[in-house]
């Protein structure tokens, strides 16, 4: 029997995001604010129509829906972190999660030193410590997690290690990954690379495990879950601070430039992304390109000067994609600029422009997933078939 967590869901369409906990959208005709109680980027999940799942709150609150769910690809994805645990300790309780059948919870956010985690249970005859980690990035066959830096993410790892190694319990993680299509997991080493490093480090102490799990329609539990496997061997070969990079700029006004052999380049009001790449020292790279004052050096340091706002999106890989990704984006952009940061290459430029912010584009998104993501799942699966 599918099992319910919500006791009224009503559906709407989203507008916008105006911050991290608020989405506007469009609910039996009428404009509402709703809350998310989703911190994450979730710049894959978040497009203006998309469908929402959400629930009336009780009077008095500062809004009056709470989203616990949008859409993809006509399946409810859940956002709500708080219900997470609750379906973790209902898989648990069910004997539903492979390798921890009958495990018993023993407390719900549970204390060791300073400290806090999600389950203390006890399983085989020990304690065991188990953090939960509702994952919502996925592309095809591959999950991911973060979507964003973690600092807390590290820390409950390395927590966890170390109670591990100190004490007389076992501990784990649990990756609740909401996308049944999942084979492969893995940390997300383009959104925070020390996150992946740790994780990976501590894989002998803390044992790791993804579970994918779907939704109906009515936002109950689906029957089945599916453990996802974990590809070490490539981890360990990806797991490199090289790769390729895009660079997002705004230029508010119309402004000339002078820029090294280019000369005299004019740059129209527009969101600028730059594409480059370092086989090594990526994030150093990258931190030097996001700081305005600096020697200028590259193409793309002269555009950074006038900028107003400056963000970086990493895409780590040993393949050589930067060709690709301009190919790629030169079939998005509105316009590009000739020459622009191609000097040492055959592409015609490296500079793309676009007139509304392409990180709220399902395109170019689509387009970022696929160089993170769906080339991953290209090489895993091909000695697959």
């Amino acid at each position: 029997m599918s099992k319910s967590f919500f006791d009224k869901v009503v559906k709407g369409l989203f507008i916008d995001r105006p911050n991290r906990f608020i989405v506007n959208c469009w609910i039996d005709g009428q404009k509402k604010r709703a809350y998310l109680p989703n911190p994450g980027r979730l710049w894959e999940l978040f497009f203006p129509n998309r469908s929402l799942y959400l629930t009336p709150n009780r009077e008095g609150q500062k809004t009056e829906y709470t989203v616990v769910a949008v859409e993809r690809d006509g399946m409810p994805i859940m956002l709500h972190t708080h219900v997470t645990n609750k379906v973790v300790q209902h898989l648990i309780e069910t004997n539903r999660v492979p390798g921890l059948e009958g495990a018993e919870v023993v407390k719900a956010e549970a204390t060791s030193g300073h400290h806090r985690f999600d389950f203390l249970l006890r399983y085989q005859g020990r304690p065991y410590m188990l953090e939960v980690k509702s994952c919502t990035l996925f592309e095809g066959s591959v999950a991911m997690f973060p979507d964003a830096v973690t600092e807390r993410g590290r820390s409950h790892l390395e927590s966890l290690a170390q109670l591990a190694q100190n004490e007389e319990i076992d501990c784990g993680v649990l990756f609740l990954v909401q996308w049944p299509r999942g084979r492969f997991f893995l940390p997300d080493y383009h959104a925070d690379l020390a996150f992946a490093q740790t994780f990976y480090e501590l894989r002998n102490h803390i044992n790791y495990q993804a579970l994918a799990i779907s939704w109906n329609d009515d936002l109950t539990l689906a029957e089945g879950q599916a453990p996802l496997t974990i590809p070490w061997d490539y981890l360990s070969q990806e797991l490199n601070d090289g790769g390729s990079y895009l660079i997002v700029m705004h230029l508010p006004e119309r402004t000339t430039l002078t820029v090294g052999s280019l000369g005299e380049i004019i740059l129209e009001p527009a969101y600028y992304v730059y594409v480059g790449t370092a086989k090594t020292n990526l994030t150093q790279r990258v931190n030097r390109h996001l700081r305005k004052k600096k020697t200028l050096r590259w193409h793309v340091d002269y555009l950074r000067e006038k900028a107003t706002t400056c963000s970086a999106l990493p895409i780590r890989t040993t393949e050589r994609i930067e060709h690709d990704l301009a190919g790629r984006l030169a079939s998005l952009a509105q316009w590009t600029v000739p020459g622009f940061g191609c000097s040492d290459c055959k592409c015609t430029s490296h500079l793309f422009a676009f007139t509304d912010n392409p990180q709220h584009s399902e395109p170019f998104i689509e387009m970022l997933q696929y160089f993170r993501m769906g080339r991953v799942e290209e090489r895993l699966l091909s000695p697959l078939e």
